[in-house]
């Protein structure tokens, strides 16, 4: 039980730096994949601005990235360094592939690695897109250049689907960790012994999930619910009142509106979705909830739509000290995912702190 020398540390503590995969896969942004890595290459100089970024880029195409993010982060004054590393990947959503990483517990043995990494089973969302061979392999490949010690549960786990509050609750949703197509016909109880063992959960909020519309991940947490503190969470709210997945985001708010941390309630703050986006005649799943935390900085999605800077200005009251940078996904959200889908944090080490 790992979980109990190791926490989970929130988003918003101290970072070593962001890790990113290049997008490869035009499959998974069919029609506009050449606009992609001009789109990403921005995203990648604005994680840049505040702290290091860990770029996985196959070698064939490392000189190409390297041009383009150095033009990035030169228009964006961006100062940290951008690593490329050389992993193999299927996709770019290592939100979801990608390690999770704890930190040990101050009562820990101080013999203990100060973080190890947790690397979940992968299979692409209830194996909806193969091949996903290179991703479920990623983590693996990328400790190598971490040097840390890897756990492996041996269970189905994507890292969007839980959100953390660094205190050891976790915010999940049934729609996706009991969707069978993950880890079969598992039950509550198994998920939530599974977290208390793996990264120390001592409480899970459910929420019924359902996710956005244009959603195919069943529902992934980052699309409709994130802590901000350890007793605040930012919850998605409908654009109109009678979109398609206008009840289930309201239901998803009222059972946090119901529920408490050590016997405290949460505080909530709405965020309002964007106006409906189509692209092909298809819903795209956007949402401001799907913001990402740098040291210092808070990148949050835009979609060229008018709620933009209504959600920018309700991050930066959640988050003061930081400053919010808006990043346009219109086109990223076309992959059926943002910033933080295709991100994850690796936390500054304890020494660092």
């Amino acid at each position: 039980m790992i979980g109990v020398s190791y926490r989970w540390p929130a988003e918003w503590e101290a970072h070593a730096g962001t890790w990113l995969a290049w997008p490869v896969n035009r499959n998974t942004w069919p029609g506009i994949f050449e606009r992609i890595p001009q789109s990403f290459a921005k995203f990648v100089a604005a994680i840049a601005r505040f702290e290091p970024v860990f770029l996985i880029a196959d070698s064939s195409l490392q000189e190409d990235v390297r041009k383009l993010t150095g033009e990035a982060c030169s228009e964006a004054a961006a100062m940290h360094p951008v690593n490329l590393i050389d992993v193999p990947v299927n996709d770019s959503w290592c939100r979801d592939y990608g390690p999770q990483f704890l930190t040990r517990r101050p009562q820990a043995d101080a013999g203990k690695p100060a973080q190890v990494i947790v690397d979940w089973d992968y299979n692409a969302w209830g194996k909806k897109y193969p091949p996903w061979d290179l991703d479920a392999a990623a983590t693996t490949r990328m400790s190598k250049f971490i040097s840390l010690p890897v756990y492996q549960p041996g269970f189905v786990l994507e890292g969007g689907a839980i959100d953390g509050n660094g205190a050891d609750v976790v915010l999940t949703t049934r729609s996706c960790l009991l969707q069978p197509d993950r880890n079969g016909s598992v039950d509550q109880a198994t998920v939530e012994s599974w977290l208390s063992e793996w990264i120390g959960a001592s409480q899970v909020i459910w929420l019924p999930g359902g996710g956005i519309e244009g959603d195919d991940t069943n529902g992934h947490i980052d699309q409709i619910a994130r802590f901000v503190d350890e007793c605040s969470v930012v919850v998605s709210v409908p654009n109109e009142q009678d979109t398609v997945e206008a009840e289930e985001l309201r239901e998803n708010a009222r059972v946090l509106a119901a529920s408490t941390i050590g016997g405290r309630s949460l505080h909530l703050t709405e965020l309002k979705r964007p106006g409906r986006k189509i692209q092909d005649g298809r819903p795209l799943p956007c949402s401001y909830a799907n913001f990402c935390l740098c040291n210092s900085g808070v990148l949050c999605p835009t979609f060229q739509d008018p709620q933009d800077d209504t959600a920018m200005a309700v991050l930066q009251s959640l988050f003061p000290d930081r400053q919010v940078v808006g990043v346009d996904c219109l086109d990223l959200a076309w992959g059926l995912g943002a910033l933080h889908c295709l991100s994850h944090e690796q936390p500054a080490p304890p020494s660092a702190l």
